[in-house]
């Protein structure tokens, strides 16, 4: 407990020693420090885990992932850090609020920066449905595209082929009419085109060989119709519409499970609204407190410090501070005097200098 409690005490950026002396700030410095360190221990998840989609499907790519969260994780924790050793409790109310707008304002930053990862892990299962439905749609968007641009690309051929279809299916229809009429003919029975008479007669025979002639003429259009599909599909097979199907809940399925981190953060924007694009207020406000909670979660050692008294371990930094200015007036102040009188001490051996070369100077003269 003594080393845990230490390396708390370190975490919150307070000079250890000193803290030592104020029993009664030491849990307050303990929780700021393990604020300080689980802000940074989710860093480190966060960054790992969002590096994890950067580098997924190569071989090392949980080995990136931890690299990239440590480093994530400590420089946040750095940061952090610094942000809460930097507010001075000795200083005007005014003074702190202004020291830490700047790092509130970071540390909401910062927040989100941390929270975003995370959200993306607690609704895998809700983005991993939203991205199968985008999918599936972009997949429909994509065929319907391609077949656009197939039809206005072999319009004058499908026309062609189309106007064969309705000439083949009226021959059909007709020649299904025609059979059924030879039929109540042979029968004996009596419509407005038939005789009533039983039998195998003249009148028979000769619609049973109009009949056969339409039939002939019939199975030659097929022919012709038949080239024609056959020309279109392989255009279509040229062109790719055929390989390009709609994709099965299997394929939907790795499809989300290998997204990339910004398919991911997109379909997290999209789970606040329902199929038909109103909005899904019970999940937009859960994701949106799931990450005000972060935000607030990074900026509580920032509030602590604010909220927190000027306590005897402030009082004793704050003597400590005034000793050591102090102290450096003092040797400041002595290192001017010790110049100043060496500066003395050089003009007055000068002008003695001078006076000594003077009057030598008029011994060599006679004077």
């Amino acid at each position: 407990m003594h080393n845990l409690t230490r390396f708390f005490w370190f975490c919150s950026g307070v000079h250890i020693s000193t803290l030592q002396k104020h029993p009664t700030e030491h849990n307050k410095y303990i929780g700021i420090g393990a604020t300080i360190f689980f802000t940074g221990l989710f860093a480190a998840l966060s960054g790992g885990y969002a590096m994890y989609f950067v580098f997924k499907g190569s071989d090392l790519d949980w080995l990136a992932a931890i690299l990239f969260g440590l480093i994530w994780g400590l420089a946040i924790f750095n940061m952090d850090r610094y942000i809460v050793s930097s507010i001075n409790k000795n200083a005007t109310t005014n003074k702190q609020i202004l020291q830490a707008t700047p790092r509130i304002l970071l540390a909401i930053m910062i927040g989100i920066v941390i929270s975003r990862p995370l959200e993306l892990k607690i609704f895998d299962k809700e983005i991993k449905e939203k991205l199968k439905v985008s999918y599936l749609n972009g997949q429909r968007s994509k065929i319907d595209t391609i077949n656009k641009a197939f039809e206005n690309k072999y319009a004058i051929e499908i026309g062609k082929l189309n106007d064969v279809k309705k000439q083949r299916d009226s021959m059909a229809a007709t020649i299904k009419n025609d059979r059924q009429k030879l039929n109540f003919e042979i029968f004996g029975s009596k419509t407005t085109e038939t005789s009533g008479v039983m039998g195998y007669g003249p009148y028979a025979k000769r619609k049973e060989a109009e009949l056969k002639k339409r039939e002939e003429d019939l199975d030659t259009l097929n022919v012709a119709l038949k080239k024609m599909e056959s020309f279109i599909d392989g255009r279509k097979q040229f062109d790719g519409l055929m390989s390009e199907k709609l994709y099965t809940s299997k394929q939907l399925d790795s499809l989300s499970a290998i997204a990339g981190f910004a398919d991911r953060n997109w379909a997290l924007g999209q789970i606040g609204y329902k199929q038909d694009g109103t909005r899904d207020t019970g999940t937009a406000m859960a994701v949106t407190f799931i990450g005000l909670l972060f935000i607030f979660f990074e900026c509580l050692p920032v509030f602590v410090k604010l909220m927190s008294g000027k306590g005897t371990y402030d009082h004793a930094i704050l003597n400590a501070e005034q000793v050591e200015n102090h102290v450096s007036d003092k040797d400041r102040d002595f290192e001017i005097e010790v110049t100043d009188q060496t500066h003395s001490q050089r003009v007055q051996t000068g002008i003695e200098d001078r006076i000594i070369e003077m009057q030598s100077g008029r011994k060599d003269k006679g004077i």
